[in-house]
């Protein structure tokens, strides 16, 4: 059987460029079909890979689609690999890089794993949401990590809203609503809390709320958020994944919900940096102080 895997990069750095040129040769070498996107086919310059369009059906065909880069190049990724429900296995050329299953240091035995099929796939829950105002849709998409609605020069005056009943308003920079796994994303800089990924939730978080009752919220998943924009506030801003922009005139309702399609993550077999529980990456990412810790007693 013929397999093939769609290869990312962050084409701005040559790190990622000279490790994508690696990824594919290896890939190509165990006889796997590699398609590439045609915005960076010419910076990997290889003849032997396909290059496909960078749409909704770039993933299509693929097996499994490999990003190398961080959690923005992976986000992006996200965008062509969800329609088609292929897995993404990141590749951390970045900073923190959340959503990454392989450090650099591990791409070939990352690739590796992949040729042999040594991998599962977990599905990631996402939200969709809809900005609409006088009935009239004004943004219909789709966010893995987070939606926000912020402001963009003064304070924004919003009423918050869980399943059809009123929360709070505030007077804030904006309003985070996020999933699990942009728990440790904006949210968290905003001073959300981290949420274990298999945990199915949606998360509100303020940002700088002028109010006494501002505090994260950790929400059902089976719930729909609200927040509107009061129509005597300025112009507000809906930020989806800090990738897709949409404006907000003053009286704009946005609607978030749990996603109807989850974005699929490739989790390797048997390399020790990769495949982590989800605490061992907390303490990784974040230089966590563990020193003293003897684990449980065992009889």
């Amino acid at each position: 059987m013929n397999r093939t895997v769609l290869v990312a990069v962050h084409t701005g750095r040559d790190a990622a460029v000279e490790s994508a040129r690696l990824v594919v040769d290896r890939l190509i070498d165990a006889g796997i079909t590699v398609m590439v996107l045609d915005s960076e086919a010419d910076e990997i310059g290889s003849a032997r890979v396909e290059a496909v369009p960078g749409d909704p059906g770039a993933a299509k065909e693929a097996e499994v689609m490999i990003v190398l880069g961080g959690d923005g190049t992976l986000l992006r990724a996200a965008e062509l690999a969800r329609p088609a429900g292929t897995p993404l296995l990141g590749v951390n050329l970045g900073h923190v890089g959340f959503l990454a299953e392989a450090e650099v240091a591990d791409l070939a035995t990352a690739v590796d794993s992949v040729v042999a099929g040594r991998y599962d796939v977990e599905e990631r829950m996402t939200v969709d949401v809809v900005a609409r105002m006088n009935g009239q849709v004004l943004a219909d998409t789709w966010a893995l990590n987070e939606v926000t609605v912020e402001k963009q020069e003064r304070l924004l005056e919003v009423v918050a809203e869980i399943d059809g009943r009123p929360l709070s308003r505030w007077g804030c920079d904006g309003v985070i609503c996020a999933t699990p796994t942009g728990s440790t994303a904006y949210a968290f800089s905003a001073g959300g809390p981290v949420v274990w990924p298999e945990v199915e939730a949606l998360l509100m978080v303020p940002i700088s709320a002028h109010a006494l009752f501002a505090k994260p919220l950790v929400i059902s998943p089976r719930s729909t958020l609200a927040v509107e924009i009061l129509p005597d506030t300025p112009c507000g801003v809906l930020w989806c994944d800090g990738r897709r922009r949409f404006e907000l005139p003053p009286g704009t309702r946005v609607e978030v919900r749990r996603g109807a399609e989850p974005v699929r993550l490739a989790r390797l077999h048997g390399v020790e940096s990769t495949g982590a529980p989800f605490t061992d990456r907390l303490v990784a990412k974040f230089e966590l102080p563990v020193q003293g810790w003897r684990g449980r007693v065992r009889p």
